[in-house]
């Protein structure tokens, strides 16, 4: 039997840090992660890296588990901000082949893998020093 790993990726902030994002970059974010989750989408981790990049605000990154759910995931990520936000995509990546599907808001970069690209790439790894913004999944509550 597979287990599925359901869980947001927290680490511990150092007290310097602050959230220097912008509120609508911060709004947009949070409402990707929360389409990510509604669609059971895995390790969810929101990352404020405006201090260290200068092109964007905010990073998205979650998983699926198969090429199908990530282009599902990512569907619903775009539906969900157009809907809601009147946001779309400046530039969408990876959709044809559904490892790595990228959305690029502009402030805000989604980025849906499937589990064995993200564990290659380590995004958070690479992005350690980013402040964490804090999202509470909706099937934690439950």
């Amino acid at each position: 039997m597979c287990r599925r790993r359901r869980s947001i990726i927290v680490r511990p902030r150092p007290k310097d840090r602050v959230i220097s994002a912008t509120s609508e970059a911060i709004e947009a974010a949070l409402a990707a992660a929360a389409a990510i989750d509604d669609k059971k989408g895995l390790d969810i981790a929101v990352l404020d890296i405006s201090e260290l990049l200068v092109v964007t605000d905010i990073f998205v990154i979650a998983s699926g588990t198969s090429n199908r759910h990530v282009r599902s995931l990512a569907d619903e990520v775009e539906g969900k901000l157009k809907a809601e936000l009147s946001r779309r995509p400046l530039r969408r990546e990876g959709r044809e082949h559904s490892r790595w599907v990228l959305l690029d808001y502009g402030d805000l970069v989604i980025h849906v893998f499937d589990q064995e690209t993200r564990d290659y790439y380590q995004l958070e790894r690479l992005w350690a020093d980013a402040p964490v913004i804090e999202f509470e999944p909706a099937s934690a509550e439950a």
